[in-house]
This record gives structure tokens, C-alpha cells and sequence, in this order.
């Protein structure tokens, strides 16, 4: 098992990305003093100590604070392995008694009828959204969800904002509501994505109106929902006027949403930032992933204005190797760069 696949177990046990190299570089000292984790981890001390006692309740470590200097020691991981195999062992009977309670699950297509359930289906499909949300909304709807956007920016999710019906709000409207956002005095229809899996379409007249006879629909099919995200960027963002950016964030930052990677990456390249890449990835149409690390010399994006794409939908980092190759680092699903990227990492070189 790779590095990046024993990463993706360990995030599935809820660890965060921190967390996980905290963890790992105790795993490979086997048992060490604080900073020496500090150090070699790339975080604080004084994180190490606040992880060390997460990751000790959890039985993954031992946090010895009875000796000086403190140290940290790993539980052999066959250990590890089966107290957790245990604690979900424990869960079974609970999760049996409750199966006939399970909800129905999400259907693929869903007639939508009214302004409430499209309501409804927003602010699930903010809450549920871990990478990316792009949102077309009337400005007189967006008052209403505006709560919900601050929460989805605020857990680290990228927000592709753009409000219909209205021609000039002040700036400062959009701060912690979007990361990017745009206004188009048109009255373009409601379209939602997240995170490129669920989605949905409803005409304007459903949303301005009321008995405008007029339906929405809900989209849970992945082969389909890309389509909707392309119909978004290639047909009613390029026509909208930029309004408001976020800032760029702090470096180090990992990020699995591709989009939300490159929309950092412009904004540091623009502030004159020297970044540093590492990506896990893989040549495109092949299977067998590596760590592609460099300097990021360039992007090809369609989210901020000026654009520096060649088609409507382009994301793509170019980076110079460490090996002095100049290669181009796509999304999900990228065929025209030279690879497909699932992960990465943008480290300031400062």
C-alpha cells in the first residue's frame, strides 16, 4: 500500500490531514520527544501535544508525560488494528437493531414542485458538500441560504458564487459567503453542485413566482452531474462580472477539490508568491499514481477574472519538476494535461 492509500484509510477513520502526518511521522520514530515530531512534521509543538492526546485516547499512540523531556511512542500498529477492529465489531448489533430505521436512499432524479423543497435541497446539498459547491442563485434567494454558504466556507469548502438579477452589490456583500463571486443582471436559472456528484436545476419563474406551474430536478448521478458543472462554467459564468475574491490562505494547505487548488494557486502566484507543489497523480489514462513535486510556474484557470484558459471549463497547474520537466497537473477526469490529480499540496518556498 502507497503512502497516499494508507493516508485516504486513515481519513476514512477520521483523522484530518494533520493528524495523519502527525501520526505518520511518529510511526516512523517508533517513539520520540515532541519537537523532534514537531520538526519533521511541520507543525507546532504545541499541536503535536493537543493531537498526541486525540490520537492517545484513540489507542493509536502513547503520550508519555512522566518523563522529561515527553515523549511520544507509537502502539505497534497490529495492536492498533485490533482495538479498532473491536469497537466496530461493537457496533454491530446497534447498527442491525436500527437497519429497518434506515431513510430511503437518495434518489437518482427528483421532480422538484416547489419553492420550498428546492430551499430543502440547497442546504442539504451545502451541508453535505466537502470539496466544491458552485451555485447559480437570484439574488433575492440568496438572503435566505446566506447562513448556510458562511458554514460551508467556513469548514474549508469552495463556494463558486454566482448571483442572478441584480447589477452592482457593494463588495463587501460577499465576505464569508463565497470564494469567488459573480454578478449577471440576467435572471439565469438556479443551478447547484456539489462536489461533482449531486445537483440541481430549477428554472428562474420557480423562484421569483409562485403557481408558475414550472419544476425543478435533482440530480444524484455522477456521470451527469460534471455535464450540469460544464453547462455552469461554460455557458453562464463567463457572462457574469466578477465581484468579490477570497484572500489567499495560509500555506502549507492540502486540498482534494482540484478547482479549489488552482483558484489558490493564482491567487499566490498573483501576490508573487514562490509555491511549491506536491501532487499525488497519475499519467492520464493510467492507473499507477506517484508524487509529482515542483515549483509552480503557471495556471491555466477559468474562475478568476482575467481568465488564462484556452477552453471554458480549463483547470490546470504547470509545474517545473524537480527533475527540470515542465509538466501540467489536471482534475478529475483531466485528458488534455499530462496528469489526473486526486491531491495536493501548495507550500510557500519563502
Amino acid at each position: 500500500m502507497d503512502e497516499a492509500t494508507l493516508a485516504d484509510r486513515l481519513r476514512q477513520l477520521g483523522l484530518s490531514e494533520k493528524e495523519i502526518d502527525t501520526y505518520l511521522t511518529i510511526l516512523d520514530h517508533g517513539e520520540a520527544k515532541a519537537s523532534t515530531v514537531a520538526d519533521d512534521a511541520g507543525v507546532s509543538k504545541r499541536y503535536v501535544y493537543s493531537v498526541s492526546e486525540k490520537l492517545d485516547d484513540r489507542g493509536f499512540v502513547e503520550v508519555n508525560d512522566h518523563v522529561v523531556p515527553t515523549t511520544i511512542r507509537a502502539h505497534p500498529p497490529e495492536e492498533v488494528v485490533d482495538k479498532l477492529t473491536t469497537e466496530l465489531q461493537a457496533l454491530e448489533p446497534a447498527l442491525t437493531d436500527r437497519y429497518g430505521d434506515v431513510p430511503e436512499q437518495h434518489q437518482e432524479f427528483e421532480v422538484i414542485k416547489t419553492r420550498t423543497t428546492v430551499l430543502k435541497r440547497i442546504r442539504e446539498l451545502l451541508e453535505r458538500a466537502e470539496d466544491e459547491i458552485t451555485l447559480s442563485v437570484p439574488a433575492t434567494l440568496l438572503e435566505e441560504i446566506e447562513d448556510e454558504l458562511r458554514e460551508t466556507v467556513d469548514r474549508g469548502v469552495l463556494v463558486i458564487l454566482l448571483v442572478s438579477g441584480e447589477e452592482s452589490p457593494e463588495e463587501e456583500r460577499f465576505d464569508g459567503v463565497a470564494s469567488v463571486v459573480r454578478i449577471w443582471g440576467e435572471n439565469a436559472p438556479l443551478i447547484v453542485t456539489a462536489d461533482r456528484r449531486q445537483g440541481l436545476f430549477a428554472p428562474n419563474e420557480m423562484l421569483v413566482r409562485t403557481n408558475s406551474g414550472k419544476r425543478g430536478i435533482a440530480i444524484a448521478q455522477e456521470q451527469l452531474v460534471p455535464i450540469i458543472v460544464g453547462s455552469f462554467f461554460g455557458n453562464y459564468w463567463p457572462m457574469a462580472t466578477q465581484a468579490y475574491v477570497t484572500d489567499p490562505t495560509a500555506l502549507p494547505e492540502t486540498y482534494t477539490g482540484f478547482r479549489h487548488a488552482v483558484l489558490q494557486s493564482t491567487l499566490h502566484l498573483e501576490a508573487g508568491t514562490d509555491v511549491r507543489v506536491t501532487a499525488q497523480a497519475r499519467p492520464v489514462r493510467t492507473d499507477d499514481y506517484a508524487t509529482i513535486e515542483g515549483l509552480l510556474v503557471g495556471v491555466r484557470q477559468s474562475l478568476l477574472a482575467p481568465t488564462r484558459d484556452t477552453f471554458a471549463v480549463e483547470n490546470a497547474l504547470i509545474v517545473e519538476t524537480d527533475d527540470g520537466e515542465t509538466v501540467t497537473l489536471g482534475g478529475e477526469g483531466a485528458f488534455v494535461e499530462d496528469f489526473e490529480t486526486r491531491r495536493v499540496t501548495l507550500s510557500s518556498m519563502e
